[in-house]
């Protein structure tokens, strides 16, 4: 693209919110510029989640970028819970009436990306040094502008608004002035160690094993690939955990009198995260407007962070949408006030499965209110559909079709 140009969306950030947003913008004949930082290489090869609310599925399927999704991606009925050696099955489809999807993270990048250079439209990747500015008011004059440079050199681009989608450490929430936006925050005393692993599932569904020693976590990505986790101290070091210790840990946690044992095979793939609860607010600044993990953060206990940028960027492009159409700005200034009760109910959620299945330091009388909390939604047609809702996930706020 030409050193100076001009859009009305500048998004910056390559990740399923930027390119979402840019998607469901082109469906409404808006003009977009996405520039990420990280190579295309690096953008595809990043292992997330793979668990996709039936909120998630209707409007990819609705932005037209679900084609391949329809083929490959496995319906998703409900989870396990394993405890005390016996495995219990939560059938939330059949208490809600509806269904999710297990498709990885990877693959919705995959085919958003395809979707984008389909456009025609810009899609800059190794973008160095971006820099936003000039987005303080909202209807101010004169035009936002992001700087970057990549190996072509300088570049400048004027846009009516910035997207910040690049993340929890991008640099769109930092270039707001310091103290307009708060943090509330938790942090919890342990951290994930996940695995991609070549391997058959052992369940069509998630299983969450609450063991004395440690939530373990297995979840399948396809016929042959499975994803899992393991509890772990806060201050493990990934280098100490060699493929056999993972394998003999993971086996111990998911054994189970109802069950067979683990089937092991090739790690392509290990992570280590540190468990956090984050949320910014507000979620906008002039006409920055964040959206994804660069304004909140959730455990990955109840799979919400991709499903939370979906929601975000579809209630940011609706509202986009509506300026554009001539209805003012009214619906950009409640972007903030729209967004963050559902982005709560979903920190709320994934609280709720983080204390419920992880193993904390207490006394017997925790041991004791963990347990019971767990024969409750077990034992319980109405916590069991209550905790299928949430999983499966609340409707979008203001929810439209993006072809009417």
């Amino acid at each position: 693209m030409p050193a100076v140009a001009t859009t009305q969306v500048a998004i910056i950030g390559a990740g399923p919110a930027g390119l979402l947003l840019a998607q469901l913008l082109h469906l409404q004949g808006i003009d977009s510029v996405i520039l990420e930082q990280r190579s295309e290489a690096y953008v595809l090869g990043r292992v997330r989640a793979g668990l996709l609310e039936s909120p998630t599925v209707e409007v990819l399927r609705e932005a037209g970028v679900a084609d391949r999704m329809a083929v490959e991606g496995v319906e998703h009925h409900g989870i396990h819970l394993r405890f005390d050696g016996r495995t219990h099955q939560l059938d939330f489809a059949g208490t809600t009436g509806r269904q999710a999807m297990n498709y990885g993270q990877a693959e919705v990048v995959k085919d958003l990306i395809r979707h984008r250079r389909a456009t025609g439209r810009p899609l800059v990747f190794e973008a160095e040094a971006v820099t936003p500015t000039g987005f303080e008011s909202l209807d101010g004059h004169g035009p936002a502008v992001v700087t970057w440079r990549d190996e072509h050199g300088e570049h400048r681009l004027t846009a009516d608004f910035i997207a910040g989608c690049d993340g929890f450490h991008g640099v769109s929430r930092v270039a707001i002035p310091p103290g307009t936006i708060t943090a509330a925050q938790r942090s919890y005393p342990f951290a994930w160690l996940g695995i991609l692993a070549r391997t058959r599932p052992t369940l069509p569904e998630v299983v969450y094993s609450a063991h004395q020693d440690g939530l373990s976590v297995h979840s399948m990505r396809g016929h042959e690939l499975t994803r899992q986790y393991l509890q772990v101290p806060a201050d493990t070091v990934l280098d100490d955990w060699p493929d056999e210790r993972i394998w003999t840990e993971l086996t111990r946690r998911h054994a189970a009198d109802d069950v067979g044992p683990l089937a092991t095979g090739e790690v392509i793939d290990r992570t280590l995260a540190p468990l956090r609860s984050v949320v910014f607010s507000p979620m906008q600044y002039g006409r920055m407007f964040l959206a994804g993990d660069a304004v909140h953060i959730v455990p990955p206990t109840g799979a919400k962070g991709l499903n939370l940028a979906v929601s975000d960027v579809s209630v940011l492009s609706h509202a986009l949408g509506g300026y554009y159409a001539g209805a003012g700005s009214h619906h950009l200034a409640e972007y903030t006030r729209t967004s963050l009760p559902r982005i709560w109910q979903a920190e709320l959620f994934s609280w709720q499965m983080t204390t419920m299945l992880h193993r904390f330091p207490g006394d017997e009388f925790d041991r004791g209110l963990q347990r019971a909390r767990l024969e409750q939604v077990v034992a319980s047609p109405t916590q069991i559909a209550a905790l299928g809702e949430l999983y499966f996930g609340l409707p979008f706020p203001r929810h439209w079709s993006f072809r009417d």
